[in-house]
């Protein structure tokens, strides 16, 4: 009995031997899926990045689906990641931005001061339990051999790394600040070892090849692996106030992002897109700071164009990343069971409505970003045009390893399948703080009140007869854009609302509206999207992606086209508008107004119509 015990044991260690030198599982994992998430730093789709990547479109535009309505729902890089990794809308997470103590630094435009003792970034993830609470932990507790390599959020850095160690992995190699974003000389720091310093190597080719071999680790372990592979380009290069790298500054430097010197000559003569939205003679009724923007002259455009080129030239290294990944994945034999996911954690805008370089505002060019899947049974070179975010990746990924959904989730499976038929309409998008400006001339360009938090709703209809982006500001300005005549954001057709009565409009211009018909739709259907913006701005789990049940729990409406029969009129106008209290730079749910219980937003009910309580 004990020697056929001892060669069963070595028979199965034969077979599992035999299986990696195939690059294959053994059979009892051959089900669950390897899944590589590749997330960059910063990058645009709108400005067109993406088409200067001759392997992304190769590998995963031809052999994949792209998922061209893709939202993240904080336009900023560490709670971007948070609310990704997490399935959680940042009010959800309360990791709202990189400076304390909502995130890591000072007010860059207003100087405030604040008590550097209050965790931000990294060290306010973990305040939040959210290191408990998060995708690397919950695959690895479901047999996922994990690892990690590249920038994990801001403020994980060499004083913190290991206090307390990010949980959830079975191996990392993080780029950690300050040299997060030195793009020659990084500061990176591989499992429990002390950090260490890159000089003369570059970063986002370390990143590469420190992926690659985890990959072939991580296959050799005879488990499904989870490996999440974040680069830095095209971020601009930061150095931050306090340290060896800017010891006299007091706020961070965003200089242009560097190439890899092999990159360095590529794309001459590439300028910023010039959409319709690209340094505006006119801000046609534009709202908050947007509408004291200046003009920007030809040496500030001539610095903009070639801090473009470059983030292009920072890009080809994270190109040649997705060929050497791609192909490491080919020659592991693990493509028929590797599903390969390529987005970045916010997009990017150069110049649209006068901005100078930067992110966080509520438009198209920083909020919908690139996200491509390859993989077993996903459609190749497919697009789907219907909204998803950032909120439903790990939803996204619990789908594909077969693990059941968490009711905490405030997302939803993307239908990455051609058998998934659920979808949304809607992404809630949200901010606080101030915009960052980056490059040489974002000082001069900004105002020096720009505070930027809002409450924002994109939906698109199937059929796109809704297609709109609604933002309600912290200082109650609105703004509504009918994005399928004004996909740049030029023309806000938003009305006022009163304060007290029946809430009618004050303005009385004409304007032509996504329904077609005439101005008093425009304000019935803003009816709706404030009401529905209302419910969105503070949900949580099911009511995020359920939210018409809140006002209609009998189902009745589901969407914003059930929500625009007329009978429903009198219900939406008197429902409280959303009126922020103050501008505020993290979420103090406070100053947020009526709607942050959601037991002040009512239900309809048919028999008592003309009941419902006034604002």
């Amino acid at each position: 009995m004990v020697v056929y015990k001892a060669l069963a044991v070595l028979g199965g260690i034969l077979l599992s031997l035999a299986c990696r030198a195939e690059g294959k599982r053994p059979k009892e994992n051959a089900q669950k899926p390897n899944i590589i998430m590749i997330m960059t730093d910063d990058q645009d789709l709108l400005m067109n990045s993406v088409q200067y990547q001759p392997a992304v479109l190769k590998q995963f535009r031809d052999e994949g689906t792209f998922f061209e309505r893709h939202y993240c729902t904080i336009a900023q890089c560490c709670p971007s990641r948070v609310s990704l990794l997490t399935g959680k809308a940042a009010h959800n997470t309360n990791v709202t931005d990189i400076r304390a103590p909502y995130g890591m630094y000072e007010s860059l435009q207003s100087k405030e001061k604040v008590d550097r003792s209050s965790p931000g970034g990294y060290s306010k993830f973990v305040q939040q339990g959210l290191n408990d609470q998060w995708l690397p932990l919950w695959f690895q507790q479901n047999g996922y051999n994990t690892a990690y390599v590249g920038k994990l959020m801001n403020e994980h850095s060499t004083t913190n790394y290991d206090n307390p160690y990010p949980r959830g992995f079975n191996s990392t190699d993080f780029l950690i600040d300050p040299g997060t974003y030195i793009y020659y000389n990084a500061t990176m720091q591989s499992n429990h070892d002390p950090p260490r310093s890159l000089p003369g190597q570059y970063s986002t080719d370390v990143v590469a090849s420190r992926a690659m071999e985890m990959m072939t680790d991580a296959a050799s372990s005879g488990s499904p692996f989870f490996l999440t592979v974040a680069p830095i380009g095209p971020h601009t290069e930061t150095l931050f106030p306090r340290s060896f790298q800017a010891p006299e500054a007091t706020f961070p430097i965003f200089n242009p992002p560097v190439p890899a010197d092999r990159h360095k000559d590529l794309h001459p003569g590439v300028q910023v897109p010039r959409g319709t939205n690209f340094n505006p003679a006119v801000m046609n009724n534009t709202s908050s700071y947007f509408k004291n923007l200046p003009l920007w002259n030809q040496t500030v455009i001539d610095y903009y164009d070639q801090f473009y080129r470059l983030r292009l030239q920072a890009l080809a290294a994270v190109d040649d990343l997705v060929t050497n990944i791609t192909s490491k994945v080919e020659e592991l034999k693990l493509l028929d069971n590797t599903y390969i996911i390529y987005t970045s954690d916010n997009g990017y805008h150069i110049g649209q409505h006068r901005l100078p370089a930067g992110k966080t505002c509520a438009i198209e060019e920083d909020i919908n970003v690139p996200f491509f899947i390859r993989g077993p049974n996903i459609a190749k070179n497919v697009t789907v045009n219907h909204p998803t975010s950032h909120t439903d990746i790990a939803p996204t990924l619990f789908h594909l390893a077969g693990i059941p959904l968490r009711d905490d989730f405030d997302g939803i499976p993307m239908p990455v399948h051609e058998s998934q038929t659920a979808k949304l309409e809607h992404v809630n998008v949200e901010f606080w703080g101030s915009n960052l400006g980056e490059g040489n001339f974002a000082l001069s360009l900004l105002s020096s009140t720009n505070n930027n938090t809002y409450k924002a709703l994109r939906l698109i209809s199937d059929d796109y007869t809704f297609n709109v982006l609604y933002v309600v500001w912290c200082t109650n300005e609105r703004e509504l854009y009918d994005m399928n005549v004004d996909s740049g954001q030029n023309n806000n057709i938003a009305v006022n609302f009163t304060t007290s009565g029946q809430n009618r409009m004050l303005s009385g211009e004409t304007a032509r509206n996504p329904i077609g018909k005439d101005h008093n739709d425009v304000l019935s259907m803003q009816s709706r999207l404030d009401a529905l913006l209302m419910v969105l701005k503070t949900c949580k789990g099911d009511v995020c992606v359920h939210p018409w049940k809140v006002m209609f729990p009998d189902g009745s409406v589901s969407s914003l086209k059930d929500a625009m029969d007329h009978k429903y009129d009198q219900f939406f106008t008197s429902i409280p508008k959303i009126d922020f209290a103050g501008c505020a730079q993290g979420y103090i749910r406070a100053l947020e107004g009526p709607g942050q219980d959601l037991g002040n937003v009512p239900a309809y009910d048919p028999n008592h119509a003309h009941m419902f309580y006034d604002s």
